[in-house]
């Protein structure tokens, strides 16, 4: 049986994969992915991979202005439902939170590879169908670009209502799409009895990218809830 099992990583020296040697962690998370200094990547170079990495560092000062919730320890478990290259992930950069990154199976790039090779943890999900959540629900939920991938594939009412599913009780979710798409988003937000509020892109009001933040009430006995 020997040769039909893996051997475990040498922990004191990095691992190689078959595009080169990765760093150790957390070095890698930062670090260039091997499949993308190999070019195993179609459309992702060492400059946009580099690139990406800016633009979510400055996403994410942008949400923790608009939520302060963020560093404060309320927010445990996270899912990324589109994640590309886990650059969410890494610029959230704390070690209270623990991210699950989801590819969807109908992303444009198959990125999934360049999630493990930062040291993260993700999956392959097709968003018109259930998510497995055991054994744990979701504090904040980040969809970035979702629902311009799904509009035309399935009901963006179905994909809310199991985003409300797998949401904790005042728990928070962050939308960044398109205007327009995310007005349709505020709809049915509407009907489901979130707090929502549309913010402008952090580059100003003309740029048509926005961001819609929401947060599920605790719904108590009686018909009374509470909201974040």
């Amino acid at each position: 049986m020997d040769a039909c099992i893996t051997p475990y990583p040498d922990v004191s020296s990095p691992e190689e994969v078959a595009g080169g040697k990765l760093k150790p962690f957390p070095e890698r998370l930062h670090a260039v992915p091997p499949r993308i200094a190999s070019g195993s990547v179609p459309g992702v170079s060492v400059e946009t991979y580099q690139e990406d990495n800016q633009k979510w560092t400055k996403h994410v000062d942008a949400y923790r202005k608009i939520n302060r919730l963020i560093d404060s320890g309320r927010y445990r478990n996270i899912l990324d439902m589109n994640a590309g290259l886990g650059g969410f992930a890494v610029a959230l950069d704390s070690s209270k939170l623990w991210v699950m990154n989801v590819i969807p199976t109908i992303a444009e790039k198959n990125t999934l590879g360049v999630i493990y090779e930062r040291g993260l943890i993700g999956i392959y999900h097709d968003w018109c169908e259930a998510f497995s959540t055991y054994p744990r629900t979701y504090d904040l939920i980040h969809a970035n670009g979702l629902f311009s991938l799904y509009q035309d594939k399935c009901s963006l009412e179905d994909v809310q209502l199991e985003m409300d599913r797998i949401l904790s009780p005042e728990g928070a979710v962050i939308f960044r799409d398109e205007v327009d798409v995310l007005i349709k988003v505020k709809k049915i937000t509407a009907g489901m009895r979130w707090d929502t509020k549309m913010v402008d892109h952090e580059d100003g009001p003309l740029i048509p990218e926005k961001e819609l933040v929401a947060v599920k009430q605790y719904w108590v006995e009686g018909g009374n809830s509470t909201a974040a």
